[in-house]
């Protein structure tokens, strides 16, 4: 895996999540990244506890290993700036529309540039700031999540950030690959906002085909019933049936009569089915239901150190040490050569 860009050179402008978790990214596949910080450095540098040490949070570290970190302030080392772009291939940041150039000068057209900002490089809210949270609050996740008598949550991460990261490495590799072979240098105008808005899958298509705006749900899935977490006698698990055969096996695995055969029948009685499998689900330990349940997806909600800690994370090896701090792991570790 750490030689698949070997040799791409990226600098990495950018602050916060959404770029530098995208510069990681290209970091964990091989690429050479070069983090410029302003001379205070990141802001997630303080954003704890859990800090690491004086200088660095669990949040910054999250985002940023496998890079060279070096600070300058842009206004007073512009010419060292432009020397660093010019040897660059890539170039990722996050200012508002255009502020980037009026403080470094233009960008040579052989770079490829990857300019992630909150609404994108024009439109009416272009040069507003881009914040995860209200950009969860504006791009409707919020209004799809949480439990109708709690009202909407965001999501535990900050999931557009990292969407946003993603789409911005698989923006950047695409440019690369066309790059070499037609020397062509892209400028990737990507945002917080068209990447969560796509993200709404089929949430967001839903709504487009009905004209109807779903609503909070909690666990449970708007096209499928059951679907979603049940109270166990002694905790919670997910029950995610996808298909009128694996419904079938449930209602003869916990003894119910089943008398909605089709997943249309299902979701339009909703709170019947979900009362009846409750009704079942919480007089049976979850581990326990796991086993009555096996071909049928269903898992214990595990903590975060119960996930870390599972027999599959060990195998996998889904912490790693790094720089004598143990980190999550690349999920892109599993690159090989076909033999």
């Amino acid at each position: 895996m750490k030689d698949v860009l070997n040799g791409v050179k990226v600098l990495d402008l950018s602050r916060i999540l959404a770029g530098p978790y995208c510069a990681q990214m290209l970091a964990d596949l091989g690429a050479e990244v070069t983090k410029v910080e302003a001379p205070w450095g990141d802001d997630t540098r303080g954003w704890g506890p859990p800090f690491v040490d004086e200088e660095i949070s669990a949040y910054y570290l999250s985002c940023n290993r496998g890079k060279n970190v070096v600070f300058h302030d842009l206004k007073k080392d512009r010419d060292l700036i432009q020397e660093m772009i010019s040897q660059s291939d890539v170039v990722i940041e996050n200012f508002r529309p255009g502020q980037l150039e009026r403080l470094i000068g233009p960008i040579p057209n052989n770079v490829i540039l990857c300019s992630i900002t909150g609404f994108g490089q024009d439109g009416p809210r272009s040069q507003e700031p881009g914040y995860d949270l209200a950009l969860q609050a504006m791009s409707g996740i919020m209004s799809i999540t949480g439990e109708k008598e709690g009202g909407p949550v965001k999501v535990g991460v900050a999931w557009i950030d990292i969407i946003t990261g993603l789409y911005a490495g698989n923006a950047i590799l695409a440019s690369l690959f066309q790059r070499e072979k037609t020397g062509i240098s892209n400028h990737l105008d990507i945002s917080l906002w068209d990447c969560a808005i796509a993200s709404l899958a089929n949430q967001g298509q839903n709504q487009i085909v009905s004209g109807q705006d779903p609503g909070l749900l909690g666990s449970g899935h708007p096209n499928l019933v059951p679907y979603q977490a049940f109270r166990a006698e002694d905790g919670w698990v997910v029950i995610a049936v996808g298909s009128d055969a694996q419904f079938a096996k449930l209602c003869d695995r916990i003894g119910i009569e089943n008398i909605w055969e089709t997943n249309e029948k299902r979701v339009n009685s909703r709170e019947a089915v979900v009362d009846l499998v409750q009704s079942k689900v919480i007089k049976i330990k979850k581990n326990e239901i796991c086993e009555i349940l096996e071909g049928i997806p269903t898992s214990p909600i595990n903590k975060i150190s119960e996930a870390l800690s599972d027999k599959q994370s060990v195998a996998r090896g889904v912490i790693e040490t790094y720089q004598g701090n143990n980190v999550l792991a690349s999920p892109l570790r599993f690159i090989s050569k076909r033999e």
